[in-house]
């Protein structure tokens, strides 16, 4: 049966949260420079300027890009490092710093391009050809070979290393040596190349070295300064987005239940790819994915899958094909005349979804994408940007990019799009844009969403950490309980509820059969000796399911309690709490400090005290472990961002 891009379609169930980034299409020298916005057509990455020595006009933070560059030279510095989004133009700031370089002598005049991928070759091959008809420009890669003397060659590292071939290449008569993706710039290999051309160390007789990279960092420990002494300009994808050069984005996480607890780190501090794969890759999560795309993408023409390995990617590509979606995958074991024809008719828009396992996490562009779906889980912010920058290109009729983050357990620091930018991995924003996501890392943004059931057993769930904090608050479970009733229920674990008044109280609990029962509980008259007793608790009530419950509850305390103790809409819920609730919580000591006069409602400290009452400070207690292993967990993910953090100034070696 031929497969369709919609076989079906699913209510858009779960909710999303951001916007992102904006990036680059190829030359186009007959374009005029624009300023892009939303509503016009793609825009250019530079256009020809007549006054130049290219006939190309830069975008403002190129040139500034370019004229940092030329200031450390000039002030005598020879190895740099240029920190880029992808899509900010790294090829175009490659082809003018070749022609704004001034030979180093007389004989020097040389420049070399290395990267380490076929596309990058033919992309800065293809830029240089546009940009300077007539200088002589050679490639250097596999059965290319290049005489050592062109103006301009582009070279692949393995080429260039392989059988002695960069020897034909004369160290004096170069004056700049350009590397792209230069986070691999410390590697055995790269250390090699820079060695022949007398850039181990600084050195007076040797060219300039700039590389370029959109994640300046390295995740094995190898130190950059041991490459580049000095990074001398930064822009990374929230400027992009800002300054709108890179395309939107709308972020959606989704819980994909998979449990990475047991996966051991590898030698660079990523998941180890054997056991993550393990983890990933089971019939529910996939399901799960592919049940989230459904929900959320399944109208977008362009989905880009980010998974473990081969059999994570063959496995879930059947999953998608299950559900009747033409999805196809792609690895590094995948023929070349095939691997081709594959990414030609996605990039023609033939087929919606195309997986993949580390082909795609830099060095090609595929600006069609409109979906970027991440089943990898990563400890790396390197690994999750590049997957990101995947989808933030611009394109005609692109309107945005959909991130979906399959979040995975949290236990072992994994990164996720929401710590991108500052905040708890576990937290996610309902359809926000970067100006919410900015808000919310200073405090002030939504502070949980939970997402309805995709069916009846795969419930998604969006939540933020449920902390003590939290509980003195309306959390997200009385939250949900009280969009159902007007009453001050309060929550005391996963599956009891109780709303108390003084003649007594109600509860209700589900039993082992999934059943709601609720119960009544009457105050009687003091005894003897002046102490409180309580009738037997009755069955008032039995319901499927919490609603039923919630309403014939309800029902009953209309009937039975006080409407001015029990109404959660009272106005003395919103005064200030009194001295003698602040002093019973704080004899009951269910925090590190005392409660200060103003930091409670009354409606508040009522809530925390009922819960007291019925057993809270036990579940006080728990919550407060989880929340200190929660800080743990959360400083761990913390010293992975602050490692990969990229600033302008000197690199230590």
């Amino acid at each position: 049966m031929a497969c369709s891009s919609r076989i079906w379609r699913m209510r858009p169930d779960f909710q999303c949260f951001s916007r992102l980034l904006r990036p680059r299409e190829p030359l186009r020298p007959a374009l005029r420079c624009c300023r892009f916005n939303s509503t016009s057509a793609t825009p250019p990455l530079t256009s020809p300027d007549p006054s130049s020595s290219t006939g190309i006009r830069l975008r403002e933070y190129q040139e500034e890009c370019i004229q940092s560059v030329l200031k450390y030279l000039g002030e005598g510095h020879k190895r740099l490092g240029i920190s880029l989004a992808t899509g900010a133009g790294k090829t175009v700031i490659f082809t003018q710093l070749i022609s704004r370089i001034p030979p180093r002598n007389k004989n020097a005049d040389q420049s070399l391009i290395i990267v380490h991928r076929k596309e990058l070759v033919e992309q800065a091959a293809r830029h240089c050809r546009l940009a300077y008809p007539d200088k002589s420009i050679e490639v250097e890669m596999g059965n290319n070979k290049a005489s050592g003397a062109a103006d301009i060659t582009i070279a692949s590292i393995q080429s260039l290393l392989s059988k002695d071939r960069i020897k034909k290449f004369n160290p004096d008569r170069f004056k700049l040596v350009l590397v792209d993706e230069a986070h691999h710039i410390v590697a055995e290999s790269y250390r090699k190349a820079l060695s022949h051309f007398r850039l181990k160390e600084l050195s007076d007789n040797s060219p300039a070295l700039v590389g370029v990279s959109a994640t300046f960092s390295r995740f094995d420990g190898l130190k950059l300064g041991a490459a580049i002494d000095h990074i001398v300009y930064h822009k990374d994808y929230v400027d992009m987005i800002s300054e709108n050069w890179l395309a939107d984005a709308v972020f959606t996480t989704v819980q994909s239940e998979a449990d990475l607890s047991n996966v051991r780190k590898d030698q660079y501090g990523d998941f180890a790819v054997k056991q993550l794969s393990e983890a990933v890759n089971t019939v529910k999560t996939n399901d799960i994915t592919v049940r989230a795309w459904l929900s959320n993408a399944s109208d977008r023409k362009s989905t880009l899958v980010f998974c473990v390995d081969i059999q994570h990617a063959v496995d879930l590509t059947a999953t998608f094909r299950e559900h009747g979606i033409d999805a196809r995958y792609i690895t590094n074991r995948t023929p070349r005349a095939v691997r081709d024809e594959q990414l030609r008719a996605f990039k023609n828009r033939e087929y919606p979804v195309l997986l993949n396992c580390g082909l795609f996490t830099e060095g090609t562009d595929i600006p069609n994408v409109d979906c970027v779906l991440l089943a990898r889980p990563t400890r790396s912010k390197n690994l999750l940007i590049q997957m990101i920058g995947r989808g933030l290109r611009l394109y005609p009729d692109k309107k945005d990019c959909h991130i979906i983050d399959m979040v995975s357990s949290l236990r072992t620091g994994v990164l996720t799009t929401p710590t991108l930018f500052g905040l708890d991995p576990d937290e996610a924003l309902n359809k926000s844009k970067l100006k919410d996501l900015k808000e919310a890392q200073e405090g002030h943004g939504p502070a949980w969403v939970r997402g309805p059931r995709l069916d009846d057993d795969v419930n998604v769930t969006f939540t933020k950490y449920d902390s003590i904090f939290d509980l003195i608050k309306d959390t997200a479970p009385e939250q949900y309980i009280r969009s159902m009733s007007s009453y001050a229920w309060v929550r005391l674990n996963k599956d009891r509820y109780v709303l108390s008044e003084r003649s007594g109280w109600l509860s209700i609990n589900k039993d082992e059969s999934g059943h709601f029962r609720v119960y009544y509980v009457m105050k009687l008259p003091k005894d003897d000796l002046g102490r409180a007793s309580y009738a037997r608790p009755r069955v008032i009530a039995t319901a499927e399911d919490l609603e039923q419950a919630v309403h014939a509850a309800d029902t009953f305390a209309k009937n039975k309690f006080d409407e001015f103790l029990i109404g959660a809409w009272q106005p003395w819920r919103k005064g200030q709490a009194t001295a003698a609730q602040l002093k019973i919580l704080n004899n009951r000591r269910i925090r590190d400090r005392d409660f200060q006069p103003g930091e409670l409602t009354k409606g508040q400290a009522t809530d925390l005290i009922t819960k007291l009452k019925f057993g809270g400070k036990k579940l006080f207690a728990e919550l407060e472990a989880r929340r200190k292993k929660k800080e743990r967990e959360w400083q761990e993910i913390q010293e992975l961002l602050d490692r990969d953090e990229v600033k302008v100034g000197p690199l230590n070696a």
